[in-house]
């Protein structure tokens, strides 16, 4: 049974097709990008190792997604002969506020309440919102599900997810800590007690998903307790471009002193900060990396932040849950930077963690364990796969 699985942005589409009628199979996957600029570019890449690029105008998603579709189904590249083997469609949606706490199948019901949500995620849920109705208008016979990145995450408890700002603002918009890269946290988590051969149901687990964007979760018996991001995906971490965490009275400074509007302080914040704003123009940690090894001293300040942050909030989740059995690594940073993973676990045997650094040195993108046989909390390396986590999800709600 083949899956289509996408994460429409705003102006552009990530795609995987996987066959999931056994053991999961990548068929395709590909990029869309530049959507409603002069000229577009679809990148589509096979399993076998074919690939190509078309560039044209895109003016919008229905436009990407037809792209998509021909490049699936075309003579020389495609991977299907017909779009009728394509039996569902997953989406990722990034924000399903409180109305969704798991993956559902899609109706008119389900996107109004998507649309509903776009008040409290305006950079994202409208672009996921485009992916839906292009699939929709094109293939208005398949069934569709969304996937909510903050669906893992509704089973914090109250003391976790509130601000203390009066009640009444919870209560009138829903103005509260949601949290982010749920299907991620989920997964690696699952995946990491598969091999260990754990119940994750009797286990307390820490999940750094440290990417461009970053977050870390607190996993209790297999449900999450607290999470770094909040509101939007701008608290906590040091990400590439994101703030992070920072005193609302500070910002509220800037605004006042830089003469900024909300729109401006919105983009200083998403945009202009993190390792970009501290390093003073360098936002990819490889490069942030390389530069303070060449003696720059603001990207060394940028990496020093990064660390600190993620060691600061793996302490406090150690302390929220009372102990912690597993600690993972994932994303782009946390499944390769071996030198982030290094200095992350570097002076942390107080807390029984004994990292192996031999094990740890040059590994890139494997799931492993990087802690001694002595150490009293487990340390793993485990690939994120968010694309498998729809597809799944999708298979499971239409069978």
């Amino acid at each position: 049974m083949n899956i289509l699985v996408l994460n429409c942005g705003s102006s552009s589409i990530k795609y995987q097709l996987l066959d999931m009628s056994g053991e999961p199979e990548l068929k395709a996957k590909g990029l869309v990008e530049r959507i409603g600029l002069e000229k577009g570019i679809l990148t589509h890449k096979t399993q076998s190792g074919l690939k190509f690029e078309i560039e044209q105008a895109i003016p919008e998603h229905t436009v990407g997604i037809k792209l998509v579709l021909a490049a699936l189904t075309d003579e020389k590249h495609g991977v299907i002969k017909s779009l009728n083997e394509i039996k569902a469609v997953g989406h990722r949606v990034v924000h399903g506020a409180e109305d969704f706490c798991e993956s559902i199948v899609i109706n008119s019901e389900v996107i109004k309440k998507i649309e509903e949500c776009c008040n409290i995620a305006p950079l994202h849920n409208p672009a996921n919102l485009l992916g839906i109705n292009a699939i929709l208008a094109v293939l208005p016979n398949v069934h569709q599900v969304a996937v909510f990145d903050t669906a893992f995450h509704q089973t914090m408890l109250p003391k976790a997810f509130i601000y203390p700002v009066p009640y009444e603002t919870y209560k009138k918009y829903q103005f509260r800590r949601y949290g982010f890269h749920g299907t991620s946290h989920k997964f690696v988590a699952e995946k990491a007690c598969n091999i260990l051969g754990w119940d994750i149901k009797s286990k307390k687990i820490i999940t750094c998903h440290l990417g461009n964007g970053a977050s870390i979760c607190a996993i209790e018996n297999g449900k999450s307790v607290d999470t770094s991001m909040g509101f939007t995906p701008v608290e906590g971490l040091e990400m590439g471009t994101r703030v992070g965490d920072i005193d609302p009275g500070a910002l509220l400074f800037l605004m006042e002193k830089e003469n900024m509007d909300l729109k401006q302080a919105n983009n200083y914040i998403n945009k202009k900060s993190g390792m970009l704003g501290v390093s003073e123009g360098i936002s990819d940690m490889r490069d942030i990396m390389k530069a303070a090894d060449e003696g720059n001293n603001n990207a060394k300040l940028a990496f020093d932040i990064f660390i600190y942050r993620v060691k600061k909030y793996i302490g406090s989740y150690i302390a929220a849950m009372n102990g912690v059995d597993l600690i993972i690594m994932t994303g782009g940073i946390g499944e390769n930077a071996f030198r982030v993973r290094k200095e992350v676990f570097q002076n942390m045997e107080f807390l029984g963690i004994d990292f192996d650094e031999k094990a740890n040195d040059q590994l890139f993108g494997q799931d492993k364990i990087i802690s001694t046989d002595y150490s009293k909390i487990k340390v793993m390396t485990i690939t994120t796969d968010e694309e498998l986590v729809i597809a799944t999800d999708t298979l499971h709600l239409i069978s």
